[in-house]
This record gives C-alpha cells, structure tokens and sequence, in this order.
C-alpha cells in the first residue's frame, strides 16, 4: 500500500477578540470590488460582469446542497454539478440580463428547473430559495445601476459595509445578549443594532449633504436588517450543510456566498420595497 504523503500543519488560527477581523476586511475588498465591477462596466461588460458573480455564487451553493451519496456520478452532471450548474446560472443570467423584457426573468430559473433533480432531497427548498435569491439579487443590482445610477448603488453597498463594520466593532466592545445565537453565535444585539444607526447615519448624511432625500433615513435601516437576516440565512445554510465556510475561493477567508450573503438581503430588500412604495432618491 502507498503511503500517504505528509500533511502539512496549517498556520494556527488567530484568536482572541479581534480574530476575524481580517475576514471583515476581506469582506469590504470584495464589495468594494463589486462596487469598482458596477462603477467602470456598463452595456454587455456589465452583464457578463454580474453573471460571472452568478456563476461563482451559483457553484458554491450547488456544492452545498447535493446529493452526498457515495454514487453522487449517477446523478445528473454527476460529480460536475456544481461547475454545471454554475455555467447556466451565468447563461441564465445573461439572457435575462440582455433580454430584460416583460419575460425575461424567467431565464433566471434556470439554473433551479435544471440544478434540482440532483440535489439532496431534504435541500431542495434551501436550493431552490437560495438560487432565487442570488439570481435576482444579481439582476436587481444590474437594474439599479442602469435605472437609478451608480450612486443607488454605492448607497447600498455602502449601507452593508457600514452594517458589518459597525455591528463588528460595538459587537466586540460592548458585547451583551447574542442576536441569535443558534445560528450565529458571534452576531449580538449591540452589533446588530449600531449597524442599524450605523445605517441610519449615512442616510441622514447623505440627506444632509443633498445627495439624497429624506427617506433615506429610514429606509438605511431597514436594508441595513435585510442585509443582517441575508448573513444569517447564509450562515443557516452552512450549518445544514456542515461547512464552515461556503467554499475556499478566497485563501483563508472563505467563499465569495460568504462576502455576498448581506448584499443580497439588502438588494432584495430594496427590491420589495421598490414594489410597495417609491424608492429614496440618491445622486
């Protein structure tokens, strides 16, 4: 029998209070990369752009929720699903994207009609939900940016970086209850709730600064919560599935599912919102 090659011993993890702020920063690279992707890319750069978010989302959920039988090949794409799956999450995407007509969304199904016949039979609700979501989260933010401008945006994306700097930094300080600690044992209500004045506070700025209009004041924290309930829904999934990180695309600090989960909550969020009532003005 061969022997097995030597296992190098990973790098101990840090610890103590401040443990995972490099995970915070790699957080807010990766949202301000979006935000760079949204920012410089505009007409088909901008669709392929996203769809690739989508495909890269899309893979790391697939791998999550499959079917974990020893004789997984039987199933469809066999041991390729997620890669499969990823592929027409980004075609999905983009035809929805180029199309963006009366019924164009529903290319954005896709990757679920195809992808559910090889998830595990107690995911496929999770699968199917999740994949929803990261396709329309994708979609959305390709509509603010086009409809409302960058600007929408950054607004967005600056409230999920407020929240998780907020709630990380009073989270640690202050400390005291834990928000819900079944599923996130670390996230507590102190955090949680400066990340909503966090929220509230680039509302009122932007406002203040005529960059926006009073609504924003409210508004801010209620995509601020959205983008919160996103972290945590993620972080459910991840203990259904028994990982600790959604994938190892970014050495050390997890997936890109992990960096994404609050921007998602908070685009559908404001996405609901734009349904019920007129949405804040940002310039």
């Amino acid at each position: 029998m061969r022997a097995s090659p030597p296992i190098s011993p990973r790098p101990p993890a840090p610890s103590g209070k401040w443990a995972d702020l490099s995970r915070r920063l790699a957080s807010t690279a990766v949202l301000l990369g979006i935000g760079v992707l949204l920012a410089f890319a505009s007409g088909v750069w901008l669709r392929l752009g996203m769809s690739l978010i989508a495909a890269i989302t899309f893979w790391e959920l697939a791998a999550m929720t499959g079917w974990r039988h020893p004789e997984m090949h039987l199933t469809p794409f066999g041991r390729w699903r997620p890669i499969a799956l990823a592929a027409v999450a980004a075609l999905g995407q983009f035809a929805a994207l180029v199309s963006f007509g009366q019924w164009g969304f529903l290319f954005l199904l896709l990757p679920i009609m195809v992808g559910l016949p090889g998830a595990a039979s107690r995911d496929r609700v999770s699968y199917t939900v999740f994949g929803l979501a990261i396709q329309l989260a994708v979609f959305g933010l390709v509509g603010f940016r086009e409809e409302l401008g960058l600007a929408f945006v950054l607004w967005l994306m600056g409230i999920v970086i407020v929240s998780d700097t907020a709630g990380y930094f009073f989270g640690r300080i202050l400390g005291g209850p834990k928000f819900w600690p079944a599923l996130s044992p670390k996230k507590t209500w102190s955090g949680t709730v400066a990340g909503w004045v966090g929220a509230a506070i680039l509302g009122a700025l932007l406002w203040l600064s005529g960059h926006g209009d009073a609504t924003l004041i409210w508004v801010s924290p209620l995509v601020c919560l959205a983008g919160q309930l996103g972290d945590i829904a993620e972080s459910w999934l991840k203990r259904r599935a028994g990982v600790k990180d959604s994938s190892n695309l970014i050495p050390g600090h997890g997936g890109f599912m992990d960096r994404f989960d609050a921007v998602t909550g908070a685009v559908l969020a404001t996405l609901l919102i734009g349904l019920l009532t007129s949405l804040p003005v940002v310039s």
